[in-house]
């Protein structure tokens, strides 16, 4: 069997906005009256909306409540990103070619779908065969469920999918759902693993590097 689907991280590996979360983090911190560095924002790196919320009212402090801290974040993100957001180099040549030679491609995130949303207005969301946010799943990465959820859509098994991801939560997700991973280090580093390739940017990945990384390859 051939290569069947990959999937693609968003923050830190299809688009560049991990600073613009260190920016609305710093904010909304400061408005907890707190401060915010980038050491709290590793912590945080490859996680859901919920945990940044629970860690920030902790770290600061602060009686506010979580749903008012959400929206804090969600609304500031979504308003930064309508300036339009960088896609990382090689991305866009990588899902060229994905498309040119009819592999199936899903975008899975922890991010919640409105974020999603602002960021494929800038990126093309018919690039993508099948989204899956936070908003799709009750657990987020390291959970291997938004994996499972994105092959299970596709109709196609966990082992013949690829995933491509920068954090240690989002490679542990999608080591848990069985599928061949390549990290591009973010923040934190990656080990080299069986069945997962680490490299220090997309425009090292081919098609063929994808496939080499599936089981009998």
């Amino acid at each position: 069997m051939d290569l069947q689907a990959v999937f693609f991280d968003m923050d830190g590996l299809l688009v560049d906005t991990e600073k613009i979360w260190l920016e609305i983090e710093s904010e909304v911190m400061g408005r907890l009256g707190g401060t915010w560095t980038p050491d709290h924002q590793v912590h945080l790196l490859g996680g859901s909306m919920e945990r940044a919320v629970g860690y920030m009212l902790s770290a600061s402090g602060s009686g506010e409540s979580a749903a008012t801290v959400g929206q804090w974040m969600v609304s500031g993100m979504v308003e930064r990103l309508s300036g339009g957001v960088r896609v990382m180099p090689g991305a866009s040549e990588l899902l060229d070619a994905l498309r040119d030679e009819g592999v199936p491609v899903g975008l899975v995130t922890s991010s919640l779908g409105e974020i999603a949303d602002a960021v494929l207005k800038g990126v093309g969301r018919d690039r993508f065969d099948l989204v899956v946010t936070a908003d799709d799943v009750e657990r987020t990465k390291p959970d291997p469920e938004p994996y499972l959820t994105a092959a299970r859509l596709l109709g196609v098994p966990p082992v013949r999918c690829v995933v491509l991801e920068d954090s240690p939560n989002g490679v542990a997700a999608a080591t848990a759902a069985g599928c061949a991973v390549v990290a591009v280090p973010s923040l934190l580093p990656v080990e080299a693993a069986a069945g997962r390739l680490v490299v220090s940017s997309l425009e090292e990945v081919t098609v063929d590097r994808l496939r080499g990384l599936l089981p009998g390859a």
